[in-house]
């Protein structure tokens, strides 16, 4: 009895040790993903998030993190879910994230990135 008992905790405590199976979204979205986030970066567009606007280098590195955090709990299947989920509004605050590059005016990143997503699907 006192062994499978100390067997049930080994097999427990193995359980518990082993590495989340973790499924990567497909190909084609981690390449969409990048080429959007490499998009972002590269814009010299301003990013307003929960009341400050931030450089085109910082969204992207925080975006990124969204990514990471999501893709890890398998929360990402396509790129429209990285755009709804990640890159539109403040997970904390709900309040949507805005993009304005070259002092144009603001516009939501959720239809920025919808349109620079599209144009990428054309070719």
């Amino acid at each position: 009895m006192k062994t499978g008992w100390i067997a049930g905790v080994f097999l427990m405590l193995w359980l518990m040790a082993a590495p989340l199976v973790r499924a990567e979204p497909p190909t084609s979205v981690q390449i969409e993903v990048n080429y959007l986030l490499g998009y972002i970066e590269g814009s010299g567009c301003e990013f307003y998030r929960n009341g400050t606007w931030h450089d085109s280098k910082a969204a992207q590195a925080h975006l990124r993190d969204k990514y990471n955090y999501l893709m890890a709990r398998n929360l990402i299947d396509t790129t429209e879910q990285f755009i709804d989920r990640a890159a539109s509004e403040s997970s904390l605050s709900g309040r949507p994230y805005e993009i304005r590059c070259n002092g144009g005016a603001a516009v939501k990143s959720k239809q920025w990135l919808r349109e620079k997503l599209a144009h990428f699907r054309t070719f």
